[in-house]
């Protein structure tokens, strides 16, 4: 049997890391500046989370949601405390696509409406409603087409409230920074007024912090830049430092109903020793503070460059975005100057490093950014 073949792959095989470092089975050392698309938040093979999961899986990997999990609680108390939404009630499950269908499938239940709005050059996953919501029909099947989705221009508040104006909208669903779209970073004041016009529309404000979220714009979320409480928040990526865990934390104004929402391997005991060791991690090294600092720094020195047509993006979350396409830049970062990096569209670098990385590795990637 052969691995099914949908991903172009690079000719390197990772067999170790630590920290922002990256070794290849030939013995290759990498400077990791994609952390695997923004999913290594607390730096590869730190000690703790190691142990942390060693030492769960030798007493109990799994079991169901049948039973009771403290882990689940010690992980919902320590994620509101940090996350600034003690209040809040948190879903978990597995991956990104998962937790944005389970938000827009509890915003429809709660308001018993069909429609969704989503923005343009948005992405939310690639299952049956989180593809929808996603701002590409080359991954829609046939079968992808069952709901109404309106798709208005990313930050055009007038688009919004004349959509909403009806009040037949069943949840608005946004990401805190748009990942895929170009790092794109919604302007404050329009996350304010989006967040009032769904409001009086009973329309439920869903923010996808999947990429942007865990301390890595320098916020626990980077719609907290805007001094906003959305209903409903979805998280993944660095929730588990690349153990599979995902979830939504969602706002006191729903009501749990037993059997409306559920899953298999969500939440298990191996997935919350995953994510405590995390969170406290971030914690106890500072780590969302140090996202801000040495994202300032990186952003304010990669602005120097006079080829890098515009710098985007909020802490760690870092776009440059070229007149040229880059893909042969990227790939020289890469195969000779021994970085990896990521593009979206043709022209745009995505620099997504983890949340431990220092000045020193900062001036590293800069110093090999500037030979290539």
């Amino acid at each position: 049997m052969n691995f099914f073949d949908v991903y172009p792959r690079w000719q390197i095989e990772p067999v170790k890391a630590k920290g922002c470092r990256i070794y290849d089975s030939n013995g290759v050392e990498y400077l990791d500046f994609y952390g695997g698309h923004a999913v290594i938040s607390i730096g590869h093979s730190h000690p703790r989370y190691v142990e942390a999961l060693t030492e769960q899986l030798s007493r109990i990997g799994f079991y169901s949601n049948a039973v009771i999990n403290s882990l689940q609680n010690e992980y919902a108390e320590k994620l509101g405390a940090l996350s600034g939404y003690p209040e809040y009630s948190l879903f978990m499950v597995n991956s990104g696509a998962e937790a944005n269908e389970n938000a827009l499938k509890l915003a429809s239940f709660h308001n018993g409406r069909k429609k969704v709005v989503s923005f343009k050059n948005s992405f939310h996953g690639r299952t049956a409603a989180a593809v929808e919501v996603t701002d590409n029909p080359k991954y829609r099947a046939p079968l992808n087409s069952e709901m109404e989705v309106v798709f208005l221009p990313f930050g055009d508040i007038e688009a919004v409230r004349e959509t909403l104006a009806a009040a037949d909208v069943s949840s608005v669903i946004i990401e805190g920074i748009q990942g895929i779209g170009g790092i794109q970073v919604p302007p404050p004041e329009f996350l304010q007024e989006l967040q009032q016009i769904c409001k009086t529309a009973g329309t439920v404000l869903i923010l996808d912090e999947i990429q942007s979220g865990y301390g890595r714009t320098g916020r626990f979320f980077a719609h907290q830049y805007s001094n906003i409480r959305p209903d409903i928040i979805t998280i993944a990526k660095g929730m588990g430092n690349g153990f599979p865990v995902s979830g939504m934390l969602v706002s006191p104004k729903f009501k749990a109903v037993h059997g409306q929402l559920g899953t298999t391997f969500g939440g298990n005991h191996l997935a919350c020793a995953a994510a405590i060791a995390v969170i406290d991690i971030i914690r106890d090294e500072n780590l969302i503070s140090n996202a801000a600092t040495v994202g300032d720094y990186l952003a304010k020195e990669l602005r120097r460059f006079p080829q890098i047509r515009e710098v985007r993006g909020q802490g760690l979350m870092i776009g440059l975005e070229y007149s040229e396409p880059i893909k042969p830049l990227r790939d020289r970062l890469l195969f000779e100057q021994k970085v990896f990096t990521g593009i979206t569209g043709t022209n745009v670098f995505r620099l997504l490093p983890p949340l431990c990385l220092t000045q020193q590795d900062a001036d590293d990637f800069l110093e090999r950014f500037e030979k290539n």
